[in-house]
């Protein structure tokens, strides 16, 4: 599973993925993972091209924001069972441990990237595509589209890629074992009503929807979203007090950029503020 080291460049506009499709327009990149035929899954080297983007997203500031979604109708039906599954089963320990690694990698330079993320689900979204959508800061659903965090069904734990510490912080733990312990589709109906998606549109708008969603934070102060993705994520481990601390700091940050000054100004001026991102 050797490979060089971060091949993808910047600026994202015009980098040419091989392992997913990607466009950049008006400051939202959307990422379309892009096997149909067979629903979209996972390899090891898009696992690998997928974490070396959202790294590389850090030194791009032209991106605000990213929409991740799937083509054909479907979302993700997570790792190749013939290119990764199989092969799996061949490897030592030492390297199933790399392998089990990596794909955490992915989820931690979703987390690690500035940019929010949003995903746009329709159709199948198990197993790893399920972990690409939990890891995401906000979800969309298609009506119909269903979510599945598959590992017990092929005899492995639900605790992979993060899922034991982020999916009960979304919907709650005991729901969150549920889906978990027995593998079994969750519904855009009841992942709306758990707080899995922000809400349900039709097939048709998902993808609309979620680039709109994504166009409305690209047109934001891009410092302070950045400061609010990670407070969001730091503060997990903080107490109240901590985090109250914290973000006394991260807003007196925002405070010294020109955005905040802007906002003021237009306010006074009683007209939408235009940010820039400094």
């Amino acid at each position: 599973m050797s490979r060089p080291a971060n091949p993808v460049t910047v600026p994202l506009a015009g980098y040419s993925p091989q392992h997913f499709l990607l466009a950049v327009v008006e400051g939202v990149a959307t990422v379309t993972l892009n096997r149909p035929e067979r629903k979209n899954p996972l390899t090891f080297e898009s696992y690998r091209e997928l974490t070396d983007f959202f790294r590389a997203c850090a030194f791009d500031d032209e991106v605000k924001s990213i929409v991740v979604t799937g083509a054909g109708g479907n979302f993700s039906s997570g790792g190749d069972v013939f290119e990764i599954i199989g092969p799996l089963v061949k490897m030592d320990t030492k390297g199933l441990t790399a392998f089990t690694r990596m794909t955490g990698d992915l989820v931690k330079a979703m987390r690690a990237c500035p940019q929010p993320i949003v995903a746009a689900v329709e159709g199948i979204c198990a197993g790893a595509g399920a972990i690409v959508a939990m890891a995401s800061d906000m979800r969309l659903a298609a009506s119909g589209a269903k979510v599945a965090f598959l590992f017990n069904k092929v005899g492995l734990a639900g605790c992979d890629m993060g899922a034991c510490a982020i999916l009960p912080r979304i919907i709650g733990q005991s729901r969150a074992a549920e889906l978990l312990y027995t593998g079994r589709f969750m519904t855009a109906e009841e992942g709306e009503r758990w707080g899995f998606f922000s809400r349900i549109v039709t097939s048709e708008q998902v993808l609309t929807q979620a680039q709109l969603l994504a166009k409305q934070v690209a047109e934001g102060p891009t410092f302070a979203n950045t400061m609010t993705k990670r407070m969001l994520a730091m503060e997990w481990a903080m107490s109240v007090e901590e985090a109250i601390e914290a973000e006394a700091v991260a807003q007196a940050l925002c405070m010294t950029t020109a955005d905040f000054e802007r906002a003021f100004e237009a306010f006074a001026n009683k007209v939408k503020p235009v940010f820039r991102g400094d």
